[in-house]
């Protein structure tokens, strides 16, 4: 080997000792290891940031961007209440998310399957007062082992076709894949329900405003108009939503306060007193299509203004004290709704027009978002840390996930590329209003994407200095010594090995044609040992940098770079242990 190849390994090896290590944030590990291979040479001058404009790159920020838009259209909120609305064990609701995920992903890109079904995981794990960890690296393995049952399902599956189109004249078809894939799927499938908990139960490091911040007695109120779906609906089917959250506290019927038994039946035009937190209070209004403030819309002042919600706490200097909102006219002088108000210690009664402020209370208003900074600093108001709230805000229906579908069919049609595809629907969502730009920064996660672009070049160092050659030239020196179904779980484990230090098509490239190579110098079928290869590519259960799907879970599950070989590891062996027997049972070597 030469310096430059020894120099590539110890790099890698000592950036995976400090990732597993964990004392420093992944982001700030990948920076320093690319700053070193830059300084030894490994990593030219000129490609150090190459990692920036990567395909790979674009596609996770977009797909955070597009999943966003689709948790906050409220849709799937709406589905897991009709189609799974008591369904509350962990282990039952990661049965259904790891099954459609891994289904949706044979036939769909799988990162797409997996943007679809995060903000289920996120709704369920409300529901189940758990960590959303417990759902979401088991979903992305879901969302690979569901790639191998098609063609179309990952990108190794095309480019093997291809290469095998090359080497015999004929190319592998859709289903080819479908008989051991299925087996790995099914069987990984099985593991992933039964073992999900090792991974351990982690939060973001990274605190959010809304998980710092915790106000669960807002009052508020929504109106029943003739477009809302509780009409004739019990009190206990409105509040189900909220997951126990929120509670209806009266009723108002005309002049008359009804007190809301379990029973109690709405009608048209009744006003509904709700108590809670925000996203329980949201999750009532927007399934049920209730109108809050009367429906009184802030007016156009700029076409480039958008309607939001703010949070502020009343002050000492506040004129809003000893006053309702009724009495300030606040709708009519200051062009604002309020929506909630919070009172620490006590429970309020009265309507909410009516509730005369005091020091220390916390209110909700929403107006135009250029205008309400100034405006909570006119009322004498303290705003508190920006955090998202949905109460209140604008809908776009099906707007987000028909935008994602498209971009989802653009890709499976090769209509256009899966990182065209997906920044389009990312602009797509901004454009129409599925997710208001000023949270569009937040939803990107910097540190990930940032790890992802300094960790490209570093691992492409491997490649341009030649050492998968190497490791190549080891295979092929060793394994003819071995039987047929060792020679077969070699070229498996090598093309996993490879995967986390190449992107999966890019391994298919470089492994492939040795895989082939090989299989012939034994006196073999190609056939199985190419489908190994594909497998091995997409199958990196072992680190987040491996497979795109994996990097998308990281950020907002809240792993660390050791917690993927703890599930990973085992899935891994079941892969190679299922793999080499149902391969040889269905490409027969000879």
């Amino acid at each position: 080997m030469t310096t430059q190849q020894y120099l590539a390994f110890a790099v890698i090896i000592l950036m995976m000792a400090a990732f597993l290590w964990g004392k420093f944030r992944y982001d700030l590990v990948a920076m320093c290891s690319l700053l070193i291979a830059v300084l030894l040479g490994v990593v030219p001058y000129d490609r150090a940031f190459s990692g920036f404009s990567d395909e790979i790159v674009i596609i996770v920020g977009s797909a955070l961007v597009v999943s966003a838009g689709v948790a906050r259209s409220g849709l799937m909120e709406a589905a897991v209440q009709r189609f799974v609305p008591s369904l509350s064990s962990v282990r039952a609701q990661l049965a259904v998310l790891v099954i459609v995920v891994t289904i949706l992903s044979a036939f769909v890109k799988n990162i797409g399957a997996l943007a679809i079904m995060m903000p289920i995981a996120f709704q369920f794990a409300r529901k189940s007062n758990v960590s959303p960890s417990a759902f979401l690296m088991p979903m992305a393995f879901g969302a690979l082992l569901g790639g191998l049952m098609t063609q179309i399902g990952t990108s190794p599956n095309i480019v093997v076709s291809r290469v095998r189109e090359e080497m015999v004249g004929q190319s592998f078809s859709m289903f080819d894949f479908t008989p051991v894939g299925a087996m790995l799927a099914a069987v990984g499938v099985v593991y992933l329900v039964l073992f999900y908990w090792l991974v351990p139960v982690r939060v973001r490091e990274d605190l959010s405003a809304d998980e710092a911040i915790e106000i669960r007695n807002y009052v508020s109120e929504a109106t029943v108009t003739k477009n809302a779906s509780v009409i004739g609906k019990t009190v206990v089917d409105i509040v189900r939503p909220a997951d126990k959250g929120a509670r209806i506290t009266s009723i108002v019927r005309g002049e008359h306060r009804i007190s809301p038994l379990p029973d109690s039946v709405v009608a048209e035009g009744d006003v509904l007193v709700l108590e809670g937190d925000p996203k329980a209070l949201d999750a009532i209004i927007s399934n049920g299509k209730l109108v809050l403030s009367k429906d009184r819309t802030p007016s156009e002042v700029q076409n480039s203004s958008e309607i939001e919600s703010i949070e502020a706490v009343i002050t000492d200097i506040s004129p809003l004290i000893g006053l309702s909102a009724t009495e300030m006219s606040l709708f009519h002088r200051y062009d604002v709704n309020l929506l909630a108000v919070s009172r620490q210690g006590e429970r309020i009664q009265d309507r909410l027009g009516q509730i005369r402020f005091r020091l220390g209370d916390v209110i909700v208003l929403q107006g135009k978002d250029n205008l309400l900074p100034n405006l909570v600093r006119e009322l004498g108001c303290l705003p508190l840390a920006k955090r998202t709230i949905l109460l209140g805000s604008v809908r776009r229906g099906l707007i987000p996930l028909f935008i994602l579908l498209v971009a989802i069919g653009l890709t499976a049609f090769g209509l256009l590329p899966v990182p065209i595809a997906f920044f389009a629907a990312a602009v797509a969502m901004v454009l129409f209003k599925a997710i208001p730009i000023r949270e569009v920064y937040s939803a990107i996660d910097g540190p990930i994407l940032v790890m992802l672009a300094a960790l490209i070049p570093v691992s492409d160092a491997l490649r341009t200095t030649g050492g998968t050659d190497v490791i190549a030239q080891l295979l092929t020196t060793y394994a003819h010594q071995l039987p047929p179904f060792a020679a077969l779980g070699v070229i498996l484990l090598a093309a996993m090995a490879v995967t986390p230090f190449l992107n999966n098509a890019a391994t298919v490239l470089v492994m492939a044609p040795i895989a082939s190579s090989f299989a012939v110098g034994l006196g073999f079928k190609p056939e199985a040992f190419l489908m190994a290869v594909a497998i091995g590519a997409g199958c990196d259960f072992l680190t987040p940098i491996g497979h795109q799907c994996n990097t998308l879970v990281m950020g907002p599950g809240g792993y660390k770079f050791s917690d993927y070989p703890r599930l990973g590891f085992p899935l891994s062996v079941i892969i190679v242990l299922v793999a080499v027997p149902a391969l040889m049972l269905v490409w027969p070597l000879s």
